[in-house]
């Protein structure tokens, strides 16, 4: 009874009933012969087309909106006033309040990413570094982000928000990235590796952000119609593989790791911005996420910045025209995602249209 799962996964990612009873629920309806076809003679049939909004269950109305400006603004005032390490009891109380008893969506987002702030701060005192100034490599970056994946995947194991996992498996990319590296400079007899190898730093950086985009891929696969908890993690994940794919390729072209200060001094080179933000907007069509389209779009108007500026115009003009280029991408994109999806899906093997949400 696959179908009659996602109701009750859907029921339980809502707050309906808690998600224990969900899974206990499950063997005793299929034992007692309810069925799909049953439930739908009393209520209509919940078929929405899932693929022409990408709406995340975290937003669901302003309560759990007035809430989270609560918790933002509670947390940055006994950050204030106390220190850092007062912090996480507070995430803590609130978690077990707002999401383990009232499974609260947003707030549950908000208190997963104020932990990952924690997590960043306190590991950079420990370090007695800054989070900005820490160099990839060598033994601080790889102390630094191990620490988050334990913090964040022990989070998801105890509370089951999405965020959690997807920032964990991030997380671990990131300490894969560093392993790897640490392994090459121990073999070659060179500790600044990832400095004298910019090319091989840039494609281990495509390899681990493709194997991102894979696992992303693999949630999402398991959900076509957005309707479990799979479709949380993809998001989260998307979101984070998009980028990491726009920047790792900039870095492989020698735009010096995709920096914004290159993007607008090394203007000769942004038509590989373009061209890579183009393939990122196409494969977020494919998939219908539009995280990929939005990702890129920062770096997009940097690299019509640098095009631009090429010209005899004004500062502001060419700023403006830049914006109004941007603007214009957006809105196309925006008013024709559908009829746009479904020109390519249209292209795409029956194959391959099957496993994805439906145009």
């Amino acid at each position: 009874m696959p179908e009659l799962k996602l109701i009750l996964d859907e029921a339980a990612r809502e707050g309906l009933i808690p998600r224990q009873a969900a899974e206990r629920l499950l063997p005793f309806l299929i034992a007692h012969g309810v069925r799909v076809d049953q439930l739908s003679s009393e209520a209509p049939s919940r078929s929405v087309p899932f693929s022409d909004t990408e709406t995340p269950s975290f937003v669901r109305g302003f309560h759990d909106v007035l809430i989270t400006i609560g918790i933002v603004v509670a947390l940055a005032g006994l950050w204030g006033i106390a220190s850092v390490y007062a912090v996480l009891p507070a995430i803590v109380v609130l978690v077990e309040i707002l999401v383990r008893r009232q499974r609260l969506a947003l707030p549950a987002v908000a208190l997963t990413i104020a932990l990952a702030i924690w997590t960043a701060v306190v590991a950079a005192q420990w370090l007695e570094d800054s989070p900005s100034f820490i160099p990839i490599g060598g033994n601080v970056a790889l102390q630094y982000t191990l620490a988050f994946p334990i913090v964040l995947g022990l989070f998801y194991l105890l509370y089951r928000v999405p965020l959690a996992l997807a920032l964990t498996i991030m997380g671990a990319a990131v300490v894969a990235l560093q392993l790897i590296l640490r392994a090459l400079g121990w073999l070659s007899g060179d500790p600044l590796f990832e400095v004298n190898h910019p090319i091989v730093l840039s494609i281990i950086a495509i390899a681990c952000a493709v194997g991102l985009f894979a696992l992303a891929m693999t949630f999402d696969l398991r959900d076509p119609l957005r309707r479990t908890i799979n479709s949380d993690v993809a998001f989260w994940l998307h979101l984070g593989a998009a980028p990491a794919l726009l920047y790792s390729v900039i870095s492989l072209a020698g735009l010096s790791g995709g920096t914004l200060a290159a993007l607008q001094t090394v203007s000769f080179r942004t038509p590989v911005v373009v061209v890579t933000v183009a393939a990122l907007m196409l494969i977020g069509l494919i998939i219908d996420r539009r995280a990929f389209v939005t990702s890129g779009l920062l770096s997009l108007g940097f690299a019509l910045y640098g095009i631009f500026r090429l010209g005899d115009a004004r500062v502001d003009t060419y700023i403006y025209i830049t914006l109004l280029t941007v603007g214009a991408i957006v809105l196309v994109i925006g008013t024709g995602w559908m009829p746009l999806r479904r020109f390519v899906m249209g292209r795409l093997p029956v194959a391959m249209q099957a496993k994805l949400p439906p145009a």
